[in-house]
């Protein structure tokens, strides 16, 4: 840290009645200092004319002032980075990410994943990862969190996992919205969505839940199997209403998938909500627009990605952080009637 002459770091740790670390600490923007003494250090470190050197800082502390955000898509080769959900997760994560003083490594993993996180670990090219989804890595997460700690991901919270994530209650979201069809008199609910991703087999596990808490239970029709992608969710949702499936009602696993399914849904000639109910889970800005305007889940992946990156910042100064599950919200529109 430079400074004009004669001012010492410890001149501000005595005016500010803390340790020389410390100010350190505040300066680089730990959350292990609270913000009303941050704020203090900063003012006073100003009025002495402090400049943070942080390419001294960085060599001393061994860090690269960047963090890695990694997107493995194992689940779903195809879905691209424009992704509504993706596009607004990674937009929110990197205002954070800059307004903590740091840059952002971007990278999206794609088969063959063989060793991609050790590799991406082993390279040092930032000074913490964050994983947006588990897709099929929940082995590999489960392995680097064993001896990598700034490690966070966003997902579902699995039984007995070790890593540490950030997520909706992705069940009782599901629920609410299942129930809110099922009180709306839908007695065929379709799921569509991949339940072998671990979020998508949580709002499963919700939407099970919904059907056995019913007090006249709706039939459980077959799950329609689909990847993450709009082409591929309108794909499976044409094959299923040309191949005769019996609905009255659809429960997309992503928003991106409900959407897809209301555009299917539309050219067969099926009206909604009248004949069909469709509800979705994110809440992303498509959502609101979409014609009927969709009913849905709400995710507030603001919150999460401010989540994210405090986590990762307190595991990156040793902290054995706990996983994080928001509330989720039904949010009502005139997709389910």
């Amino acid at each position: 840290m430079n400074s004009r002459p004669g001012a010492k770091m410890a001149d501000i740790a005595r005016l500010a009645g803390v340790s020389a670390s410390t100010v350190s600490r505040a300066l680089a923007g730990s959350p292990l200092v609270t913000a009303l003494k941050r704020e203090q250090i900063h003012r006073l470190a100003h009025e002495r004319g402090y400049v943070i050197n942080a390419t001294a800082r960085n060599l001393r502390l061994q860090r690269t002032q960047t963090l890695s955000v990694a997107i493995p898509s194992g689940h779903a080769t195809s879905q691209p980075l424009t992704d509504p959900f993706l596009m607004e997760m990674l937009g929110h994560l990197a205002d954070t990410i800059t307004q903590r003083g740091y840059g952002m490594f971007l990278q999206k993993v794609v088969p063959p994943m063989v060793d991609w996180l050790p590799q991406l670990i082993a390279s040092h090219r930032s000074d913490g990862i964050i994983v947006i989804g588990q897709s099929t890595e929940h082995a590999a997460l489960e392995a680097a969190a064993a001896r990598y700690k700034p490690l966070v991901v966003w997902g579902g919270h699995l039984a007995r996992q070790s890593y540490c994530t950030v997520g909706s209650d992705n069940v009782g979201g599901a629920t609410a919205a299942v129930a809110h069809l099922i009180r709306a008199g839908r007695q065929r609910i379709v799921f569509l969505g991949d339940p072998a991703v671990p979020e998508i087999g949580l709002r499963y596990h919700g939407y099970q839940l919904a059907h056995e808490c019913a007090a006249r239970q709706p039939v459980l029709p077959p799950i329609i199997p689909t990847h993450l992608t709009a082409d591929a969710a309108h794909e499976a949702m044409r094959a299923f209403i040309a191949a005769s499936g019996s609905f009255d009602a659809v429960f997309g696993a992503t928003d991106v998938i409900a959407v897809s399914a209301l555009r299917a849904i539309s050219a067969a000639g099926l009206a909604v909500p009248r004949e069909v109910a469709v509800v979705g889970f994110d809440d992303i800005a498509l959502a609101s627009h979409a014609n009927p305007p969709l009913t849905t889940v709400r995710q507030d992946l603001q919150r999460g990605a401010h989540e994210l990156v405090d986590l990762l910042f307190r595991r990156l100064e040793g902290e054995d952080t706990p996983s994080v599950v928001m509330p989720a919200e039904l949010v009502v529109r005139e997709s389910s009637g």
